[in-house]
């Protein structure tokens, strides 16, 4: 794991010195919440009710949401913006372990087992996320046990996912590991075929937060980018990532 990008200093979930509420009195939209996939069971009543219960809080780009180590006060899920989850060394080392877009959700695990935060939560871009505190949180799973079921089936993905990138980072090359990251980035979410060639990464990735997501320097990155590009099987033209061959980066893997 090596380094990335830095993030503003400890502003935790706790503090929220930094952070702004939208409206402070103003509820979510249950029209925003119906898109999230989570409460695609919900009915139109039980979606006003949730959004009654949460409000809407305004993040810079690069601010801190919470931390490893804080008290699980709440459930976020992502309006507007990008967030990243991600693990941080005491020497400011990096690595990203999930990137969530509008109508994602975090923050579920601490206030499902009582622990304190697993990872860091940090808005990468300017975000509005709408927030549900705790015993708000618990009293809703508690009558919809069918959320609760499907909450529990989100949060078994992680740790196959978590298990991997600890398994790739032990036995894994830095160029293999790039090619797994580049694959999945223009994979839709559960698919198993690769995607076909001239598929286009849509985010545009730095190499930073691409050296966060793979565990390796930045330099390490830039230089297996420009060996995929010269051996055709990407282009790579201001950040943004078209995959050209993705036969032959699986091949890379392994």
């Amino acid at each position: 794991m090596v380094c990335l990008t830095t993030t503003t200093p400890s502003t935790a979930e706790s503090h929220g010195n930094a952070s702004r509420y939208v409206g402070a009195t103003s509820p979510a939209q249950p029209e925003l919440l119906a898109e999230v996939g989570l409460f695609a069971d919900l009915t139109t009543a039980e979606l006003v009710g949730l959004a009654k219960l949460m409000r809407p809080r305004a993040y810079a780009r690069d601010e801190v949401i919470y931390l490893r180590g804080d008290a699980g006060t709440a459930f976020y899920v992502i309006a507007s913006g990008r967030v990243k989850i991600a693990l941080t060394s005491p020497d400011g080392k990096e690595l990203i372990l999930r990137r969530l877009g509008p109508g994602g959700f975090h923050g579920e695990l601490a206030l499902l087992d009582d622990e304190p935060r697993s990872a860091d939560a940090v808005a990468t871009d300017a975000s509005v996320l709408l927030v549900l505190q705790r015993d708000a949180f618990r009293q809703f799973l508690a009558e919809h046990p069918g959320i609760a079921n499907k909450l529990l089936g989100t949060v078994s993905q992680y740790l196959p996912r978590n298990a991997e990138l600890i398994q790739d980072a032990t036995f894994l090359d830095v160029p293999a590991r790039l090619a797994r990251i580049l694959l999945e980035l223009a994979s839709e979410p559960g698919a198993v075929d690769l995607p076909p060639p001239g598929a286009i990464i849509r985010d545009r990735m730095k190499q930073g937060e691409l050296a966060s997501l793979v565990g390796a320097p930045r330099e390490s990155i830039n230089k297996w980018l420009g060996s995929f590009e010269k051996q055709g099987l990407i282009s790579y033209d201001k950040g943004q990532i078209t995959l050209l061959r993705p036969s032959g980066l699986k091949q890379r893997i392994y």
